[in-house]
């Protein structure tokens, strides 16, 4: 049915999971992403 893992595990996340709740994800994903790089960054420009 399924070929690998990964397929198994996007269709059972598939399952249990909204459209809306993926997006809110994904956009606190970016979020953190951008928070922790943007910190790292203001960091090493403080040492300077």
């Amino acid at each position: 049915m399924f070929e690998s893992l990964d397929e198994q595990m996007k269709h059972d996340d598939a399952e249990t999971s909204t459209p809306k709740e993926r997006m809110l994800k994904w956009v606190l994903v970016g979020l953190v992403s951008v928070v922790l790089f943007g910190g790292l960054y203001m960091g090493v420009r403080l040492l300077e």
